[in-house]
């Protein structure tokens, strides 16, 4: 019945058409309606259509507009997710050198369980080291790095266009601190403009893969030896899709980037969970040691989110029986970001940064090593209390991904994966990316590390500090409860040093895993 009310319509239109040729757009107009309306009756993918025919599209469109209604019209500027309006609005404003400054007091609930902040001191000091360096290299590392406490986290040449990858190279050359590779391959925009390296080699061997996509180490030796690789990360695994490897579009690949990480066209680039070089925790750290011959002597290390805690333990297990100890661990927490993740994996799997980070520092204290291995921690790092905090429970340094996006103009429009990116950071669409300025977002970058760092050393000043590793646990405040509060060293209590090697002193919590680790054995 509807179907035919519709032809009659339609038959109406035509004769109104005829005889007030006045209108002739109306009825065109119309028509168009009424084909659109015919189509939606006779298809058979949405009922919803089919129910509902023209309006329904209303209810999609709305629908594809809603994380922009949601971000710049509902959530406040403390609710938005995965990263709230404040710490978006403060990275926005250090790298284009506007006031950072905030009006009237927080809009944090202070008394809201889970609220953080750091103790300030009566006597606070001026730190005169304003570009403070942190040793990376152990006892058999011919050459050890000073790096910056904040680095560049890993991004792909491939996840990121070619003009981000420049902006960023620029602005970490122009401050002195490190850029990742991610595990995309050392590109020739990773060395753009000359600025410290860390290259990051991922189960896929990308730039050092050989045909059949096992490590080549010739390959390898060569490019890590050029002047500007500085430290090499082996990618284990990472927070946002632990266990499940990289995955690179198909149609985020381009001819260049196949070519560099030798791969074919035309199909999603998808690394192996696990690596091939080795199968255990004893040929993880030889692999370490191979990378470190073959690279000169230069600090190597891995990166992984903390899984099953045994796995980790079993590394440490290694570590004393084979004395070979990596330069440093890139902890990468659950809440870490990528461009492509399935929803369990990003959703429900790995463990969060601060509880990642506690449990590697007290572990490699527990068998005697953390003098020799450095902690980088990687998730959710945009302002001088993040570092701040994370540092005070172990790590070392940090890594910042997300955070320098949003430095080069990121909008959190959430397009990585499709490569429909309206920034044209994350997308090979040469339409997008060409109107990237990487000089003007180089200099952003630069700007937002040089006011982090800023922040950073003035922050622990006001605690009385006149170093960073003079910060620890017991800085840092958390409500637990609405009446309680307590600190840091109190809700993770620092092990004793070689506690797991030594008879009888294992904590309690760890020796069931303590217990089940093996060194030749994930």
């Amino acid at each position: 019945m509807s179907t035919r009310i519709t032809v009659l319509l339609f038959l109406g239109i035509l004769i109104s058409g005829a005889v007030y040729l006045e209108l002739w757009w109306l009825c065109a107009m119309l028509g168009l309606l009424f084909v659109i309306a015919i189509v939606d009756i006779t298809q058979r993918k949405h009922t919803l259509l089919r129910n509902y025919p023209l309006l329904g599209h209303m209810r999609y469109f709305m629908e594809s507009i809603r994380p922009e209604i949601q971000q710049y019209f509902v959530e406040t500027n403390i609710s938005g997710r995965p990263i709230n309006r404040e710490y978006r609005e403060l990275v926005y404003q250090r790298a284009k050198q506007e006031s950072d400054t905030r009006p009237f007091g927080t809009q944090f609930d202070v008394y809201k369980t889970g609220y953080e902040w750091i103790s300030h001191s009566l006597n606070p000091v001026h730190m005169e080291n304003k570009h403070p360096r942190i040793k990376f290299g152990g006892p058999d590392c011919a050459q050890p790095y000073l790096a910056s406490p904040l680095n560049i986290s890993a991004m792909s040449y491939g996840a990121l266009s070619k003009n981000a990858i420049i902006a960023l190279n620029k602005g970490a050359k122009a401050g002195g601190f490190a850029h990742n590779t991610g595990e995309g391959g050392l590109s020739p925009y990773h060395l753009k403009h000359g600025a410290d390296v860390i290259w990051q080699i991922g189960t896929g061997y990308f730039g050092c893969r050989t045909s059949e996509g096992g490590f080549d180490a010739d390959e390898f030796g060569k490019k890590s030896r050029l002047e500007v690789v500085k430290m090499i990360e082996i990618k284990l695994s990472q927070g946002a899709k632990p266990g499940h490897g990289g995955i690179l579009p198909a149609q985020k690949l381009t001819a260049e980037i196949a070519e560099i990480r030798s791969v074919p066209m035309g199909a999603d680039v998808v690394s192996p969970a696990a690596h091939s070089a080795f199968d255990s925790p004893v040929g993880l750290l030889n692999f370490v040691e191979q990378l470190r011959e073959l690279s000169g002597g230069k600090p190597v290390g891995f990166k992984l989110c903390i899984g099953i805690p045994h796995e980790f333990l079993s590394i440490c297990k290694a570590m004393l029986e084979t004395g070979i100890t990596p330069d440093f661990i890139t902890v990468d927490g659950s809440e870490g970001g990528t461009g492509a993740a399935p929803v369990e994996f990003t959703n429900s799997v790995g463990m969060p940064l601060t509880e990642a980070v506690v449990f590697v520092n007290n572990a490699l204290v527990g068998v005697g090593v953390r003098d020799k291995v450095r902690i980088i921690a990687s998730a959710k790092i945009f302002s001088a209390f993040h570092i701040a905090k994370i540092m005070a429970l172990g790590a070392d340094t940090v890594n910042s991904a997300r955070g320098m996006m949003l430095a080069l103009g990121c909008i959190q429009a959430r397009s990585c994966n499709n490569d429909q990116c309206p920034t044209g950071i994350a997308t090979q669409n040469p339409a997008r990316y060409k109107w990237l300025d990487s000089d003007l977002k180089g200099d952003r970058v630069f700007n937002f590390h040089k006011a982090t760092i800023h922040n950073l050393l003035e922050l622990l000043g006001a605690c009385g500090l006149k170093e960073m590793t003079e910060l620890n646990r017991s800085h840092i405040n958390r409500r637990i409860s609405a009446n309680t509060v307590t600190t840091y060293d109190k809700i993770y209590p620092e092990y004793a040093k070689d506690c797991l090697v030594e008879e009888g002193s294992c904590p309690v919590e760890l020796q069931t895993d303590w217990h089940r680790a093996n060194a030749n054995a994930w």
